[in-house]
């Protein structure tokens, strides 16, 4: 007796074939669009990383402590790294995780750089003022001290000149 007759193999081949195939070329499907995901995820850290390093730039020029801001990114830095080495060796879940990991970090060096620019520009107007303040204070108590001195000057030498008494010079010319 025989169970299986061969057009029957034949249907079960055919449904397997049509089965690997398919489920191929959804997996190929699959990472094509798992590595364009991971492709923009890491375009958009390099883009995040770069307007972080600007920000940081304007935080600097308004002489702002950058130290910590600069050891952050270059923290974001070495994510975006291995989000590249990830990309390259197919771990494209990987690559997107390191990715938002970056701009996760350079978002909020973004936020400490604006308020340290801030914070930096406010001491910097306070530090016009005071050197302003300081400079009319200095320049008064200069003018007094120097009216103090003259008035002090002039009263030790209408003394002097009062306790002389004038010679008188006999017999000569």
């Amino acid at each position: 007796m025989r169970y299986f007759s061969l057009p029957a193999w034949r249907g079960f081949f055919v449904f397997a074939l049509l089965f690997v195939l398919a489920l191929s070329v959804l997996l190929i499907e699959g990472c094509v669009a798992g590595a364009e995901e991971a492709a923009l995820a890491i375009e958009r850290a390099e883009g995040v990383v770069v307007s972080g390093y600007q920000i940081v730039l304007e935080a600097e020029q308004a002489r702002a402590n950058i130290s910590r801001l600069l050891a952050r990114l270059n923290e974001a830095g070495e994510l975006l790294a291995l989000a590249r080495v990830s990309y390259r060796v197919g771990d494209f879940d990987g690559a997107v995780l390191f990715a938002e990991l970056c701009g996760e970090i350079v978002d909020g060096v973004k936020v400490d750089a604006l308020w340290l620019r801030n914070l930096a520009v406010e001491e910097a107007g306070h530090r016009f003022w005071w050197a302003i303040v300081g400079s009319i204070v200095g320049v008064v108590v200069i003018v007094f001290l120097s009216f103090l001195s003259w008035f002090i000057f002039k009263g030790r030498y209408y003394r002097r000149v009062l306790e002389m008494r004038p010679e008188v010079v006999s017999g000569g010319s």
